[in-house]
């Protein structure tokens, strides 16, 4: 079997608020290029992990190394300068911006800001600029050629599907080594979706040291897309494994039906 590098590691994570206890103790580890399903309830502590994760929430116990770096107690911005990069469920887009501005925003950590840069040094903002646009266009170019041809259009002339293209390169714009996927499908179609998924794992295929932890509710996703599977209830990890190990598994079963299923 071949060894796997394990990118991320979580231990004995707990995240309460007040009585409230949203990550019970969760122990997982996210290994360096693969597609991980992380599934549950709604509820069940998934966008609570992700925002942890991310440094949105500190967490109450517990370490989360990232290539061996604790991230517990690290602001967003640090943890996205060591790799990290999210969407959410709820679409953060700009819609009177362009598919440029949108995307070149996941990146504003690493731009040349500074007025006398932008004001004074025009060969070398010009510079910066050309980059980003080449950047940019090759990112939308696994998704979709049309797209590329659009790039200075408004996102609000855009389908759902094309806007989550969009929030997927903007997360990608910083060349993270981890990409946290929020319920990418929300507000979709099932063709829709099917396609998105498509996306991804085109990227998976031409990024191949990338990690994706994806958060989907619709498990005909999660069997054609990841290689392995965590489920949570109520903020603890109850499964993990494959898709058919963990949908053979009783206490899945009973966390998504209420009941046992033969």
């Amino acid at each position: 079997m071949t060894q796997r590098t394990i990118m991320s590691e979580v231990l004995d994570l707990s995240m309460r608020f007040g009585g409230l206890t949203a990550l019970d103790s969760l122990n997982m580890q996210i290994f360096e290029g693969e597609i991980l399903g992380l599934l549950g309830p709604n509820g069940s502590g998934k966008t609570t992990f992700f925002n942890v994760l991310t440094g949105l929430y500190k967490a109450t116990s517990g370490t989360i190394l990232f290539k061996g770096d604790n991230v517990i107690g690290k602001t967003p911005q640090e943890v996205y300068r060591l790799g990290v990069a999210r969407t959410f469920q709820r679409s953060r887009l700009s819609l009177s911006l362009t598919v440029f501005d949108n995307i070149v925003i996941g990146d504003y950590e690493n731009m040349q800001r500074g007025l006398i840069f932008n004001l004074f040094r025009r060969q070398a903002f010009r510079a910066e600029y050309d980059r980003y646009v080449e950047k940019v266009q090759g990112l939308l170019q696994i998704f979709s050629p049309m797209l590329v041809d659009r790039l200075f259009e408004p996102v609000g002339t855009f389908t759902m599907i094309d806007r989550r293209r969009i929030e997927v390169c903007r997360a990608l714009i910083s060349q993270p080594s981890l990409l946290l996927l929020d319920e990418p499908s929300a507000g979709m179609t099932h063709d829709e979706t099917i396609e998105l998924m498509d996306d991804i794992l085109q990227v998976r295929g031409k990024l191949q040291n990338l990690s994706v932890v994806l958060i989907e509710h619709e498990m005909n996703v999660i069997e054609r897309i990841t290689d392995r599977c965590v489920v949570l209830n109520y903020g603890r990890k109850i499964a993990e494994g494959t898709y058919v190990e963990i949908t053979a598994d009783p206490s899945v079963q009973t966390a998504y039906l209420g009941e046992e299923v033969a």
